[in-house]
């Protein structure tokens, strides 16, 4: 913990590292401010069998709260990781062919940048199943995963991309070094918010980074989630919610400079940003970073009031969700959900949406079919579903892949079928 941030922690707060329930998770603040209650929700991943429809199932609150001191949002911690990424954890990211594709670039681009190559070493943090090192594996770039979920970790290792199952920190990062691995970069995509202990994880990419190595983290950023009404990305499973600034301060607070920030179009509007050793001054701060701070204080992210606004708003994509469900289902109109993410069941819960409302949901991951929905207890198919039975409307839950979904159910329009996407608020196409 730096001096300067001591200094502005007050003696009574929980030290750097604190948890969950009562303090900030960064900067030990104990007086958060509710933001969104999104009411009692699962785990939005827990996909369940028919045989466990009937048993009990786990609900927690579900609030997002801002810390005024950092500027984090994040929600109460009631499910520790372990339990969160135990085997029975289904996402798995080869099924979105975007996000596939801006793998693939970002790979070439890293290459290219940092003169990566056969000497070189690749760290992917959250590592999946091996839906972006399998690039640096096809350009001989030496590359391993760290993947807490051993059933994706498996699927990684089946197409050649090597992968430990090891939850991340600074006791895995030490174990590393000590085996002689040092990191020339270290990707992190969308696991930043799924850290429960969030120094402890960025402690450790600091000891795992090679002297002139380099961090790229892919995170949806906060401003967009607020502008634009992405309510359905909170859940258990996403402990904290960034804006660049406070990023900025957290990777500072361990010893690392964010020297470049670039706005992706992902997940509804993400960042990446680059971190590099603080004394390692060969890679100067572009003036994307200044820019960036900019332009978020311009739009209010470091102020309460900016957040609380947000409140109402949400409540309004329920009312317009279940008016239009309402009318739909009057009419005699059968709807599908197309999508099964995580963000999908944050929404149906939030808005009490059963099969009364939804008659089933389709999903390309086939680890998902014949399973149904947490919560909510819609069941999972394939999306050949669709073709069978021929809704009148198919809700798309993925909203960051409408024009993708749309694509590739164009035949749906041969019988009639309308797309409804529920955020930032309805429309129909």
């Amino acid at each position: 913990m730096s001096t300067a941030l001591a200094e502005e922690t007050r003696n009574e707060r929980a030290p750097l590292g604190a948890s969950s329930r009562g303090a900030c998770r960064f900067c030990g603040n104990p007086e958060l401010h509710l933001v969104v209650d999104l009411g009692m929700s699962p785990l939005c991943e827990n996909f369940l069998s028919r045989d466990q429809l009937l048993a009990m199932e786990p609900f927690y609150p579900l609030r997002a709260l801002f810390c005024e001191d950092c500027g984090l949002m994040q929600v109460e911690e009631y499910v520790g990781g372990r339990e969160i990424f135990d085997s029975q954890y289904m996402y798995f990211s080869s099924y979105s062919d975007s996000w596939l594709s801006h793998c693939k670039k970002y790979a070439e681009q890293m290459i290219g940048r940092f003169d990566l190559n056969s000497t070189s070493l690749v760290v992917e943090l959250a590592s999946n199943d091996g839906y972006l090192l399998k690039n640096f594996v096809e350009r001989g770039v030496p590359c391993l995963g760290i993947e807490p979920a051993e059933k994706v970790a498996d699927a990684a290792r089946k197409i050649g991309v090597p992968t430990r199952v090891e939850y991340f920190g600074t006791e895995v990062a030490q174990q590393m070094v000590a085996e002689g691995l040092h990191a020339d970069l270290i990707p992190a995509n969308n696991v930043l918010a799924h850290v429960p202990d969030l120094n402890d994880f960025v402690a450790g990419m600091k000891i795992l980074l090679a002297k002139s190595g380099v961090i790229t983290v892919e995170f949806p950023h906060l401003m967009n989630l607020i502008e634009s009404n992405q309510f359905d990305t909170i859940y258990q499973e996403h402990y904290c919610y960034y804006s660049f600034s406070t990023v900025e301060r957290i990777f500072a607070a361990h010893g690392i400079t964010l020297f470049d920030v670039e706005e992706l179009p992902t997940h509804g509007g993400s960042l990446r940003i680059f971190g590099r050793h603080s004394d390692h001054l060969t890679l100067p701060v572009l003036p994307s970073v200044t820019d960036m701070r900019h332009r978020e204080f311009e739009k209010g992210c470091h102020r309460l009031e900016t957040y609380q606004a947000f409140a109402e708003r949400v409540a309004e994509v329920k009312r317009g969700l279940l008016e239009f469900l309402i009318k739909a289902r009057r009419e005699g109109k059968r709807v599908a959900a197309y999508g099964a993410p995580g963000k999908g069941n944050t929404l149906l819960n939030y808005c009490g949406i059963r099969q009364d409302f939804i008659e089933y949901a389709v999903d390309r991951n086939p680890y998902k079919h014949g399973r149904f929905l947490p919560g909510t207890h819609i069941p999972v198919f394939a999306p050949e579903r669709l073709a069978e039975t021929r809704p009148e409307y198919v809700l798309i839950l993925p909203w960051n892949l409408k024009e993708e979904i749309v694509s590739q159910l164009a035949y749906a329009r041969q019988w009639g079928a309308r797309f409804v996407v529920p955020i930032p608020q309805l429309s129909i196409c």
